[in-house]
């Protein structure tokens, strides 16, 4: 690994850290604050539209962002502000219509995405979702502005945006809870939560786009022009990375709908899955920010033929680094989930059936993590060499069937009664994302096996199929020794269980990745070796 992408690696890392603390901050104070009441139950749905463009467009590692980076790549200044300006007036004028749209469409979307939602859900929702409403025009100024930077070599400024919108969220809330009091007018109290908490995320996303302003100024590449001033070639070949690029990972945005909409049925399942699924992308952002932002300068670098043997060393790398680190994270939360979810939100309006449910989440998740990065990667290696349709076909596959799988794993409803031998709950939406995703994984991988020479799948396999096995070890251990460790219950107490249990556990993993051969855990064993003798 260069030093270059070390330096990447780094500040990605340092403020992808920092916005994930952001957001744990921002959920313990809306778990403390609504648990998983009507107000945030409703605020899950209301986010949808703006969320699936705010992730699609405005995401760091979106398909916006990425293809930015791969579109910028070989442009001097004066190329990329006339660039960059062209399609952001025309990505304006298609977001404005959209964020109109759903502004005076609330009732009926909301009806749409939760059908089975109380009316007092289905009213706070809508109300939110019209102030929210504007994100969808924001999420494409933010999208075209980070993949800009990120183009430039600006990385620590993308990776810290979203802690500035956490701490708006931080505050209106904290302040809500404090002054909410004994109120005893539910109804009033939960409207009132929800607007507030619509607002502030309007805000947040508001301030991640007023942040990069100064930083595209001094990289030159900011400019307001209402003018198309990029030649057409250039367009389409923008239009023809982006439109594929974001209808791909849009229609993994879909699944988050589809949960929702069989979700609507089950009292409190949205606000669940969002506390769980937080938990989850937290600790996964950061590794996947820290692996994927700086290796898809490298795809991009290496994509043409005569370096085909280093691109899939660097695939090899990737794909090892995201199993070893998913396989390990997803051990230590399906063997200490409830610990985790006490320690994290078991306070204020979160109680105990809260903490059973998201618990029980949180271990469905964990099975699922490792294929959700690993198909992260396989996306961006096909960014990378500028193929977005594979993707996107596969997404369409993928979209079919999570949405058959929602409707098995919770039983099957039809007019004609269950018709599924399975009925999970909730439980059984994220296991039918996990099944999409191993499913999507496959395909890419065979996909890419097409496209490139010597990919040398049967060691992927072996080597990953060697990782879970360590993993499922390793969180065996965490879990006896959490429970070995007896100390009167506290807070501390508690934190500190977690801690010794699960450095215990990475210990076994490290050694047991040793043993075992894995290739870059191995190569980290034999630097470290070799530092040693040298001090």
């Amino acid at each position: 690994m260069s030093k270059s992408i070390k330096e990447i690696a780094f500040f990605v890392s340092l403020g992808t850290l920092l916005s994930k603390f952001g957001g744990l901050a921002r959920q313990l104070v809306i778990a403390g604050a609504f648990g998983i009441n009507a107000a945030y139950d409703a605020y899950n749905y209301a986010y949808i539209i703006p969320g699936f463009f705010l992730v699609l467009l405005g995401g760091i590692n979106g398909p916006l962002h990425n293809s930015m980076v791969t579109l910028l790549a070989d442009k001097n200044k004066v190329e990329s502000r006339l660039f960059i300006s062209s399609i952001n007036n025309i990505l304006s004028i298609i977001l404005l219509i959209i964020s109109l749209f759903i502004f005076f469409s609330s009732d009926f979307l909301i009806n749409l995405v939760g059908p089975s939602l109380t009316p007092e859900i289905k009213e706070i929702a809508s109300y939110q979702l019209k102030i929210m409403s504007p994100i969808i025009f924001l999420s494409g100024l933010i999208g075209l502005g980070f993949g800009s930077l990120n183009a430039k070599k600006e990385f620590f400024i993308p990776s810290i945006s979203p802690l500035i919108s956490s701490l708006i969220i931080i505050i209106s809330i904290s302040n809500f809870w404090i002054n909410k009091g004994n109120t005893t007018d539910l109804d009033t109290l939960n409207m009132r939560g929800g607007i507030i908490l619509a607002k502030a995320t309007f805000i947040g996303a508001l301030s991640q786009y007023l942040i990069q302003i100064p930083f595209l100024i001094k990289k030159g590449i900011f400019a307001i022009s209402f003018s198309i001033q990029t030649k057409y070639s250039e367009i389409k070949r923008a239009l023809s990375m982006i439109a594929p690029a974001s209808l791909s990972s849009g229609m993994i945005q879909i699944n988050v709908f589809t949960d929702l909409f069989f979700a609507s049925k089950i009292v409190g399942a949205a606000a669940a899955l969002s506390y769980a699924n937080f938990l989850v992308q937290a600790p996964l952002g950061i590794v996947s920010n820290t692996i994927l932002i700086p290796l898809l300068p490298v795809f991009v670098s290496l994509r043409a033929r005569e370096n085909h043997l280093k691109l899939i060393k660097k695939i090899h790398q990737g794909l090892i680094l995201s199993s070893t680190s998913m396989v390990f994270l997803g051990s230590i939360f399906i063997s200490l989930s409830t610990p985790i979810v006490i320690l994290i939100y078991g306070r204020g309006s979160f109680n105990q059936n809260a903490v059973d449910v998201v618990s029980q989440l949180l271990i469905a998740y964990g099975i699922g993590m490792p294929f959700y990065l690993c198909r992260d990667l396989l996306v961006r290696v096909f960014y990378g060499i500028e193929d977005a349709k594979t993707p996107f076909r596969i997404s369409i596959i993928a979209i079919l069937l999570n949405l058959f799988f929602d409707w098995f794993f919770i039983g099957g409803s039809s007019p004609w009664g269950e018709l599924s031998p399975l009925n999970l709950g909730v439980n059984g939406l994220v296991f039918s994302t996990t099944f999409v995703n191993f499913f999507a994984c496959t395909l890419l991988l065979f996909k890419l096996n097409h496209k490139l020479d010597k990919l040398d799948l049967p060691n992927l396999l072996a080597q990953n199929l060697r990782i879970i096995l360590i993993g499922l070890i390793s969180g065996i251990c965490s879990f006896f020794i959490f429970k070995i460790i007896f100390l009167p219950y506290s807070f501390i107490n508690l934190l500190l269980k977690l801690i010794i249990s699960s450095g215990i556990s990475l210990i076994i993993f490290y050694c047991l990745a040793i043993i075992l051969k894995i290739d870059e855990i191995d190569n980290l064993n034999k630097f470290l070796k070799e530092k040693f003798i040298r001090l």
